[in-house]
């Protein structure tokens, strides 16, 4: 027989093990060459952040190279494991390792070309699916298109063969290390005899769990103001980073052995077939998956954490975009909001203005510091902080010696915190006028641009603001501020009153603002941060469902003389499937739980530096994760289902 006929014929017999690799490579090349495309697509080109957005796609893709590589490798080695008999008897019946080696190569070669071929033809398929995806998130109004380059078909098919070398160099190593005997067991080995669980387990098994729970703990504390040195701070995150993913492998390794154990035992041995088919995978598997399934998790949470936290920042765009600029529009110079105005009325547009003088004056608040973080660029217990009179606003009335804070960003509220009530000092040239402190609003009433990026507006009597007036000091504010916000009485018209704000030649471009041209800009930024971040995320959980996948059905494999045997002494199919569905609440479910707890604790230490929003975004995304992943879940019963039927 010839090498050719061989291989042919090995092809043919193999052909139930070559579909799982070949749907690997597909999805694979399909996902790769669907993404590169947008980084030459004309669509993407013409629109104004091309450059940016072309950086992120390839940053992105290049991350996505090792996402692929991990999943094709490993895919590849349950192939490989698949055909060990098959490769001892080559080398039985006198083959070189290198003649296996090169016979195996020609045959991944056929099957590799041919499922590029089809990966690429589906990546095209769905490329202008996935432009029209990003030009939603970014708010771009280009109109997606269906283009084929051939510069991300050269890029896709270099990256792939580089990818094949990878795999081939993994093929030979697997070949060479291997004697004719090992090979023969190569699928069939096992943890190891059954053995009773030992105290090294068990002080394993809680020791997990107990630094699983300390780096939530801190995690919760991160920004409490129990760190008070950045130094502090780092160490704390390395602590968290540590505990955690060491406490994951612990988990696993002891933790969950160790009560399906107790489980075992509570039922003294009396153990129905549901028990035993699944119990079995957590006492005998679950140890030696140990370092996979850590993997899964800590990417699973990384995952989910960048997916909520990049989600949380696009479904807060609006709700920020409002309190960095409470009005519509925002303007600080008196010419200029006389421009603006004849245009808005010229234009028919309905509007209503709020003028309001500010000054700026040191104010010392060390008697009402609650907390100060790591962090602070300034000196909190005096701050040059604008102020503003309760006549200007018809919502807030203080007495004479009085003063009210609002509007305070959340991010510096976790770095610097005040206390309920106390006093305060605010300091003009030649006096200082002692005020009693009545708390902290939400109202958000000047811009980011008065504040300083997010410190608080005190607000004053004016009897205290005409008293400040008068005491200006010529070091901190030249001359009183006047700001001019203006918002429409119908707000759908914001985006004709923003295109005649944009092409009006103000004087003085500083100290102006619009409301829904910020909201724009930042849906644009997070948009593309979501689309990259959730591309990359939806691209992992789809390969590690994968691998979970492929690994219970390479164990159903191993166990499909377990299943005859069951099956002669009379269980049913449908006995061994109620079984078979808890083996996989367990394969699937715990590295989904564990993982989505991760997530959580790493998004609830520092969301606030993102959004305004937390839960919503946050439960959405896990949703979405939870039930995409149930879907492989639900897959493996299927597949195990088959294996039982076709057991007798």
């Amino acid at each position: 027989m010839s090498i050719n006929q061989m291989i042919l014929k090995n092809m043919r017999k193999n052909l139930k093990n070559y579909y799982l690799y070949v749907f690997a490579l597909i999805f694979s090349v399909g996902l790769y060459f669907s993404f590169v495309t947008l980084q030459y697509d004309p669509g993407v080109d013409n629109v104004e952040t091309s450059a940016k957005m072309a950086a992120a796609i390839r940053t992105a893709a290049i991350m996505l190279v090792v996402i692929v590589t991990v999943f094709l490798v490993y895919a590849n080695s349950i192939f490989i494991k698949r055909r060990g008999k098959e490769i001892g008897l080559f080398q039985l019946i006198g083959m070189t390792k290198a003649r296996i080696f090169c016979v195996l190569t020609i045959e991944n070669l056929m099957i590799y070309i041919s499922s590029m071929l089809i990966g690429i033809f589906v990546g095209f398929s769905f490329s202008k699916l996935i432009q029209m995806v990003l030009f939603k998130t970014t708010g771009i109004t280009e109109v997606a298109s269906l283009n084929f380059s051939a510069a991300a078909l050269l890029q896709t098919v270099i990256v792939f063969f580089v990818i094949f070398g990878v795999i081939m160099l993994t093929n030979w190593i697997f070949i060479k290390r291997h004697s004719i005997l090992s090979l023969f067991y190569v699928t069939s080995k096992t943890e190891g005899r059954i053995r009773n669980i030992s105290i090294l387990e068990i002080s394993m098994g809680v020791l997990g769990i107990g630094l699983i729970i300390a780096g939530y703990y801190v995690s919760s504390k991160l920004f409490d103001g129990d760190f008070s040195l950045m130094n502090e701070l780092l160490y704390a995150m390395a602590f968290i980073l540590g505990a955690v993913i060491l406490g994951t492998y612990l988990l696993y390794k002891g933790s969950i052995r160790v009560v399906a154990n107790l489980l075992r035992k509570r039922k003294n041995g009396y153990l129905n077939i549901n028990d035993v088919l699944s119990l079995s995978s957590i006492m005998f598997r679950m140890k030696s998956n140990s370092l996979l399934l850590t993997i899964i998790t800590t990417v699973s949470a990384l995952a989910i954490g960048l997916s909520s936290l990049s989600y949380i920042s696009y479904y807060s765009a609006e709700k920020t975009s409002k309190q960095n600029i409470p009005d519509h529009f925002s303007l600080a110079d008196e010419n200029n909001a006389k421009q603006y105005e004849m245009a808005l009325k010229e234009n028919g547009f309905d509007f209503y203005q709020k003028e309001l003088e500010v000054l700026q004056a040191n104010v010392i608040t060390k008697e009402i510091l609650a907390k100060q973080q790591p962090g602070a660029a300034f000196d909190p217990s005096e701050m040059v902080l604008p102020i503003i009179s309760d006549q200007s606003l018809n919502e807030m009335n203080v007495a004479p010696n009085e003063a009210i804070f609002t509007g305070y960003s959340k991010v510096l509220a976790s770095v610097i915190s005040f206390d309920k009530e106390g006093l305060i000092q605010i300091a003009g040239k030649d006096k200082v006028i002692d005020q009693d402190y009545l708390g902290l609003e939400n109202d958000y009433i000047l811009p980011y641009s008065y504040s300083d990026g997010g410190l608080p507006t005190v607000v004053v009597d004016q009897t205290t603001f005409a008293s400040l007036q008068e005491d200006i000091d010529k070091e901190v504010q030249d001359e009183p501020l006047t700001y001019f916000g203006y918002n429409l009485e119908d707000p759908s018209k914001l985006p004709e009153a923003t295109e005649l704000f944009q092409s009006l030649s103000f004087d003085d471009d500083e100290g102006r603002s619009s409301q829904y041209e910020a909201f724009l800009q930042q849906k644009e930024n997070m948009g593309l941060v979501m689309f990259i971040v959730g591309f990359l995320g939806l691209s992992f959980l789809i390969t590690s469902g994968c691998i979970l996948y492929f690994k219970q059905m390479n164990e159903s494999e191993e166990e499909r003389p377990n299943y005859t045997v069951l099956r002669k002494l009379g269980f049913t199919e449908a006995d061994l499937s109620r079984g078979v569905r808890g083996k996989q609440l367990v394969n699937f479910g715990i590295p989904l739980v564990v993982g989505l707890l991760h997530g959580y604790f790493a998004v609830r230490s520092g969301w606030f530096f993102f959004g305004t929003e937390f839960y919503t975004p946050m439960l959405i995304v896990m949703a979405i994760y939870t039930i995409l992943y149930s879907i492989f879940g639900g897959l493996s019963v299927v597949y195990y289902k088959k294996v039982i039927r076709e057991a007798l």
